[in-house]
C-alpha cells in the first residue's frame, strides 16, 4: 500500500508551527508496512487543497489530510476535499449525534462544525470537537496533534502493507570513505541502504526479511570504525 500525506495550514508554511503531524504519520504508517510516497504542505486555500488531493488520490492507494478542520474562516479543508471529489458539503447526522452524546447541544456548536463532504464516513474525534471524514480513499484528520493521533489509531487497521525491518550502523568515518563498503554490502544483501552524515555517519538498513537485515548490519559493523 502506498499513500500520500497532505498537511494544511498557513502557519506551517510561515514556520510558525512545526509540522510534527507528518513525521508522526510517516512513522506509524511505516510501522504498518505502508510506503509513504509524498508529504506535501498546502495553504488554507480551497483550490490548493482540491488540486493536490485530486492529483494524489489518482496516484496513490490513500491520501491522508491533516489540519484545517472546524467552523472558523480559515478551516477550509473539508470544502477543499469536497471540491476534489465533486461533492457538496453538508451537515453529517452521525457526527452531530456523536457530539450530542458527548454533551454538546446543537445550539452550542458553531455553524459548520459537523459539515462534511456528502456521502463521507464521519470519523469521531475522541479528544476534541471537529469530526474527521473518510471518502474515496481520502482520510481527513484534525490538525491538533493529540486529536490527529487518536483519530488515526481508530482507523489504523485500514492501512496495511508488508512489514519492514530496520537496523542502524554508526560509523566514525567520512561518508565518502564508506562508499565502497556500502556498495559491497548492497551486492551481498537484499536490503535498502541510506547514509546520513553528522558528527558521525548513521547508516540505516531496511528490508522485508529480519534475518537478512540483521546479518547485513553485523557484516557492516565489522568493517567500519565505531564512535
Amino acid at each position: 500500500m502506498n499513500v500520500a500525506v497532505v498537511t494544511v495550514g498557513d502557519e506551517l508554511l510561515a514556520g510558525r508551527t512545526t509540522d510534527t503531524n507528518a513525521t508522526w504519520l510517516c512513522e506509524r504508517l511505516a510501522d504498518r508496512g505502508v510506503s509513504v510516497e509524498r508529504v506535501t504542505t498546502v495553504p488554507d486555500r480551497v483550490a490548493d487543497i482540491a488540486r493536490v488531493v485530486n492529483e494524489y488520490r489518482a496516484e496513490y492507494d490513500a491520501v491522508l489530510v491533516t489540519g484545517g478542520l472546524g467552523p472558523t474562516h480559515d478551516d477550509v479543508t473539508m470544502e477543499g476535499v469536497a471540491a476534489a471529489l465533486g461533492r457538496a458539503v453538508e451537515e453529517h447526522a452521525a457526527a452531530l449525534a456523536w457530539l450530542e452524546d458527548d454533551g454538546y447541544a446543537r445550539d452550542d456548536l458553531a455553524s459548520g462544525t459537523t459539515d462534511l463532504p456528502a456521502g463521507a464516513r464521519a470519523l469521531h474525534n475522541e479528544t476534541g470537537v471537529a469530526p474527521g471524514a473518510a471518502l474515496e480513499s481520502v482520510y481527513v484528520l484534525p490538525g491538533v496533534p493529540t486529536e490527529m493521533k487518536a483519530m488515526f489509531e481508530s482507523i489504523a487497521e485500514e492501512f496495511t502493507g508488508t512489514p519492514t525491518h530496520r537496523d542502524t550502523v554508526v560509523a566514525d568515518e567520512p561518508e565518502s570513505a564508506l562508499l565502497e563498503r556500502i556498495a559491497d554490502l548492497r551486492e551481498r544483501f537484499d536490503v535498502s541502504v541510506g547514509s546520513y552524515p553528522g558528527e558521525s555517519v548513521r547508516i540505516e538498513l531496511e528490508g522485508t526479511d529480519e534475518a537478512t537485515v540483521t546479518a547485513a548490519a553485523e557484516w557492516l559493523r565489522e568493517r567500519v570504525d565505531s564512535p
